[in-house]
């Protein structure tokens, strides 16, 4: 009898402290994987086994779906070039426009079709997208397209530069004008930056905005996004080594503006399928 008390005593005596020794190991193998998945990269592949694609536009580009637990696992061969110009590992949120809202963009399961595509490459992403920015901020000696060139410039010394990634027009689609005239505008870019960064015949895929958006704005102006969707379809006919991925099917997270987690993985994805297709084309 007194065995049996004494040892449940042990049994109950150890239970917190294995409680607590458990959590503690969580804890730490947590704050071992969040600092892996931040700490800079220094052993890079060749440059020409490293191949890097530069992200711009606004804020659907950036990312503003919620992280999960799937989103924080870094793969092994996706990098992204930091606000500091460093590699670190791939993982959301790609973007540092605005860090309070910045989430689950397309750019890493993009980079994850990718990468699985090809196993003797790295996948490099340069993310320069900034949220509610007007296209006229990316056109040639806007300061936007200035720093992703800059930053575009400094990957390339360690890579090659394969494709651009593009969404934006949500901004444009405020008035008529700028809507009428987004094609136009949006082709004299590409051609700008591809002369730019020297790479004639990158492939330039962008993405139809979210045909969730409404109508009108909050004040009541009407929205011209169809009419941006119409532009961009236009595109390929327009540019050489260009393409154009649809938004259908895809959710919003709630505001009626941007597309949540679920779909953001899928249209990076569609990105990737786009990419790949303009890749093998002569």
């Amino acid at each position: 009898m007194y065995d049996f008390i004494h040892n449940s005593w042990r049994l109950c005596a150890c239970a917190p402290l294995r409680f607590i020794l458990n959590v503690g190991l969580a804890v730490i193998v947590g704050l071992a994987l969040t600092a892996r998945a931040a700490e800079p990269t220094s052993k890079l592949p060749p440059k020409e086994r490293f191949h890097l694609y530069l992200l711009i536009g606004q804020s659907n580009m950036a990312g503003r779906g919620k992280i999960e637990e799937q989103d924080k696992e870094p793969h092994p061969r996706v990098l992204k070039l930091t606000k500091d110009n460093t590699w670190a590992p791939g993982v959301d949120p790609l973007h540092f426009d605005k860090p309070q809202v910045a989430g689950v963009g397309l750019g890493t399961s993009f980079a994850r079709v990718m990468a699985e595509a090809d196993p003797d490459v790295t996948i490099g992403l340069i993310p320069c997208a900034v949220g509610g920015t007007p296209l006229a901020r990316w056109q040639k000696d806007g300061d936007l397209y200035q720093q992703a060139v800059v930053r575009a410039k400094a990957a390339m010394k360690d890579g090659t530069l394969q494709g651009i990634l593009w969404h934006q027009g949500e901004s444009d689609a405020g008035g008529e004008s700028t809507a009428k005239t987004y094609g136009e505008r949006l082709a004299k870019m590409i051609g700008d930056l591809r002369e730019e960064l020297g790479v004639q015949d990158a492939p330039f895929i962008a993405g139809r905005l979210g045909e969730f958006l409404r109508r009108q704005s909050k004040d009541g102006k009407p929205s011209y996004w169809p009419l941006v969707n119409e532009q961009l379809v236009a595109l390929p006919k327009q540019v050489l080594h260009t393409a154009v991925v649809s938004s259908a099917d895809l959710e919003h997270n709630g505001d009626e503006v941007h597309f949540d987690s679920a779909s953001l993985r899928e249209l990076g994805k569609r990105y990737a399928n786009a990419m790949r297709e303009l890749e093998t084309k002569p």
